[in-house]
């Protein structure tokens, strides 16, 4: 995972969103990221978070859902500046509206008493991303991924230069051993971690409120490769309960099944590409290798266009990031 400073995005547009300054420039700036890929965005730094210390924040935005990314958040601000969080009214983001994150993340970012002392930083996780982890060989589960954005979400705060003295973290799994775990990999910080953190301590309420606006504007800008003339608004929320959500996993391709908008690894998705789907043969290799064979003795034509096993050539992207292996040669 990328620790370091998110720096302006590749575009093939004349004029590219490089920076988030407000909620109007959100959504251009992730519809200029890949999303099949991760990004991780950090917003500028006051100098008062690098010369006093300072509190930061973890919580996180669509764990739940079998659609779109999963988006981690941070937020930090010095001891001194607690009373801002308060005056911003930041609560738990599961608990107000989405009319209300959005005022309260546009003026955390174009309030001129927010923007001297409150910073943040998002990464989201790609469901393409989130699904290669937790199906390939060696499984990497959805606390192991959860778990390695935190870190590296507080990693990039450093980097950036900000004077970390208390982490405050919603929990993933036992809130003992994630703490024990974050303790031995920052030992100089005083480190919380909590259920239900996001209610309790409101730094982490503003982490929650960045993952949660993300997550929410980059569903609305979300671009289909599979689909180019899809309605961004015809998947619904993402939760397996919505209707519309419902509705959309049962449009299935027979062969490639669902865009990449989709967490393969989710059973709900899983369950549906098993109802409807085609189901998929692969030959053995015993087999493939008498099927090179030809009568009289001689191997068929094909043999001799096959790859050497011995060449070392770098496979073509689209391959690599679905895990594709080739199980015959043409």
């Amino acid at each position: 995972m990328d620790k370091k400073v998110k720096q302006e995005p590749e575009s093939h547009s004349d004029v590219k969103q490089s920076r988030i300054e407000n909620l109007e420039t959100l959504g251009p700036y992730i519809l200029e990221q890949d999303n099949a890929k991760n990004f991780v965005y950090v917003s500028d730094i006051p100098q008062l978070c690098k010369d006093e210390p300072c509190m930061l924040g973890v919580d996180e935005a669509g764990r739940g859902p079998v659609l779109g990314p999963m988006v981690y958040g941070i937020a930090f601000c010095p001891l001194s500046k607690k009373d801002i969080l308060k005056q911003l009214g930041f609560a738990d983001s599961k608990q107000l509206t989405e009319e209300k994150r959005d005022q309260i993340f546009d003026e955390m970012n174009r309030k001129d008493f927010a923007k001297t002392a409150l910073g943040w930083a998002v990464e989201a996780i790609s469901p393409n991303v989130i699904s290669m982890c937790m199906l390939r060989r060696t499984k990497h589960s959805l606390n192991e991924v959860s778990m390695d954005s935190a870190i590296g979400l507080i990693n990039s705060a450093i980097d950036a230069g900000v004077n970390i003295a208390e982490v405050y973290v919603d929990t993933v799994g036992p809130p003992e051993k994630y703490q024990a775990k974050l303790k031995a990999i920052f030992p100089k910080f005083k480190i919380t971690v909590a259920k239900k953190a996001d209610s309790t301590y409101p730094i982490v309420s503003a982490a929650s409120i960045a993952a949660k606006v993300t997550r929410d504007h980059a569903l609305k800008v979300w671009k289909f490769r599979e689909r180019p003339n899809e309605e961004v608004t015809s998947f619904g929320s993402g939760y397996p309960g919505d209707p519309t959500t419902k509705k959309f996993l049962g449009e299935i391709d027979l062969v490639f099944g669902f865009p990449r908008l989709v967490r393969f690894s989710w059973s709900t998705a899983g369950n549906a590409l098993e109802k409807k789907a085609y189901d998929m043969e692969f030959e053995d290799e015993t087999d493939a290798k008498d099927a090179e064979k030809a009568s009289y003795g001689s191997k068929k034509l094909s043999k001799y266009f096959a790859t050497s096993k011995n060449e070392n050539r770098k496979r073509h992207e689209y391959f690599r990031e679905r895990c594709l292996e080739h199980v015959a040669d043409i």
